[in-house]
Order: structure tokens, then sequence, then C-alpha cells
């Protein structure tokens, strides 16, 4: 993952610089790039980048926008994983509410959500 971390902080640099910070294909690759620090237990790393994901696509593309619901939901994983367990909850119903109503209740990223709002209620 070292690797994919150094490659998508270069196509990160890349599209700032062409597209802007607050560009939809730049804060795509901020999402992924905190996926890759997730997968790295990189969790605060990760916590930092999944917020300035969500912030901008809040900005860019609305609460409700599916990216952003994405975005809120891997912000709720990274917490959850810190042991953060109240605020993730709120995300996490954030995610399936938002979800319910842009998506439809069978959707699967939907039925997604049901299972990680499940997965923190565990805890």
């Amino acid at each position: 993952y070292e690797e994919a971390e150094e490659m998508m902080k270069r196509a990160l640099e890349g599209r700032e610089k062409v597209l802007g910070d607050e560009h939809a294909d730049t804060l795509t690759s901020v999402s992924n790039l905190a996926l890759i620090l997730h997968r790295q237990r990189k969790y605060e790393q990760a916590e930092v980048t999944n917020r300035r994901a969500l912030e901008g696509r809040e900005r860019v593309l609305g609460r409700e926008h599916p990216s952003t619901l994405t975005s809120v939901n891997n912000l709720a994983a990274v917490l959850r994983e810190q042991g953060k367990y109240e605020e993730a909850e709120e995300m996490m119903k954030r995610a399936l509410e938002g979800r319910i109503k842009r998506l439809g209740e069978e959707h699967p990223s939907t039925l997604m959500s049901v299972a990680n709002l499940e997965a923190v209620l565990e805890k």
C-alpha cells in the first residue's frame, strides 16, 4: 500500500494543479487517498483526509449527493476504527438516511449502510 499511497498522492497533486482543489475529480482522488490510508491503518491521517473529501463534496456536490454520502460512510468507518463510536454512529445514520432518500431502501449502497450502522451499534 505504500507504493499505492505515493502514486495516489502524485495523482492528487496533478489534479489539484490542473483542476483545482474543489473539482469533483480532485475530491475523488482525495477520497481514494483516504481509503488507502485507512487500509494501512493510518487512521488519523485517513480521518483528516476523509474530512477534506467530505467537506469539499458537500460544497461542490451537495449534502445528499451519492458521492458525498460515500464520504460520510468512509469517514464513519475510520471513526469506528478509532473507537469514536458516537460520532461514527451519527455519521452512519446520516449516510443511511441520505441513501434511503436518494437511492431507495433496496439499493446496494443503502443496504451496505444498514450493515455498517449495525456494526457500529454492536460496539
